[in-house]
């Protein structure tokens, strides 16, 4: 009641006021609003990669699993970095951070538990995040967080790819870290959604590069395309399985004779932090820098490893080159997916 009566109060003072009187009490709170609570933040979201589909597949309690995992990984890294999560909705979640370089890290360390989690789950119960990080200024009580610059962190991580952290250049620029300098991509002007014009972004690789290649190619056609973000990644020949997608990375050569020597599911790569181990799923023969690989057998991969299968193809496994990027520092070559 007594708040009631005091604004009650405040309401009929300003009706007692003249239009100049108004519109400086006006520039007079936004200066106060702005003095007491604008503060630079770093900004990030993070999303379940195929969480509707992994509902509709698995049903409510598998799905309601999935997110708790997600949740219980971010409360682990975000308050360890001094971070906040702000709000969870749904598949999402928004924090705050009070440096750029403690986003990031606590976004690394985030993505390398999950990855480590999902060494012990089937492919298909693993858990995927687009991560997306943006600094600028905010409105903040130390409990609510608003502002232009949340909307812009929240498209740009709509914006990334399944496993990626992607920010912006503002982010890049409050690196005072070098390593976080030299792990970025350059991804160069992306149109976001709701944004009127493109925003310079770029990508965090998290990954050592000299333990996980990043690319693969097959040296007789000369295709190659870049490893997709899976901790288990499946190569074979077949594309399809009953309206399921069979492998992640789909082997064919010139010709279809030599195509069908590659078995359906020929090996899989699986992400272990000391790097990438190859497991052949098939008895047709995987060979790895010349050394046959029984089947249920592990064996490393690193960027040069040569892959010979079915006596048909040979996948050559490496990273992409850097070149300079913004402000001088080395980082990633931006290439196409």
């Amino acid at each position: 009641m007594a708040a009631d009566s005091e604004q009650g109060s405040v309401t009929e003072s300003i009706r007692r006021m003249s239009m100049t009187e108004i519109i400086r009490l006006q520039d007079l709170l936004s200066r106060e609003l702005k003095v007491r609570f604008e503060k630079e933040l770093a900004l990030g979201f993070a999303d379940i990669v195929g969480s509707t589909e992994y509902f509709a597949r698995f049903g409510d309690e598998a799905g309601r699993k999935l997110q708790q995992r997600h949740f219980d990984f971010l409360q682990q890294t975000v308050s360890a970095r001094q971070g906040r999560i702000v709000d969870t909705a749904g598949d999402g979640a928004f924090m705050v951070f009070p440096t750029a370089e403690a986003a990031a890290g606590a976004f690394i360390e985030l993505q390398t538990l999950i990855s480590g989690d999902n060494l012990t789950r089937p492919r298909e119960h693993q858990l995927q995040l687009r991560l997306g990080l943006h600094w600028g200024p905010v409105l903040t009580d130390g409990q609510q967080v608003t502002g232009e610059a949340v909307n812009l962190a929240a498209r740009v991580t709509a914006s990334a790819s399944p496993g990626e952290i992607r920010m912006t250049m503002d982010v890049f620029r409050s690196f005072s870290n070098t390593f976080y300098r030299l792990s970025s991509r350059v991804l160069g002007p992306v149109a976001l959604k709701g944004i009127f014009r493109p925003v310079d972004l770029l990508s965090l690789q998290w990954r050592d590069r000299n333990l996980y290649p990043d690319s693969v190619r097959i040296r007789e056609t000369g295709w190659q395309v870049r490893l997709p973000p899976q901790d288990t990644i499946s190569f074979g020949r077949l594309q399809e399985n009953e309206g399921v997608a069979a492998n992640d990375v789909v082997l064919s050569m010139t010709e279809v004779a030599d195509t069908l020597k590659i078995s359906r599911w020929q090996f899989e790569l699986r992400r272990y932090p000391d790097g990438f181990r190859l497991r052949p799923v098939s008895e047709q023969l995987t060979e790895v820098d010349g050394v046959p690989v029984a089947k249920g057998v592990e064996v490393p991969i690193r960027p040069g490893t040569l892959v010979r299968v079915a006596r048909v193809a040979t996948l050559e496994f490496f990273s992409q080159p850097i070149a300079s990027g913004p402000g001088g520092g080395e980082t990633l070559m931006p290439t196409s997916p």
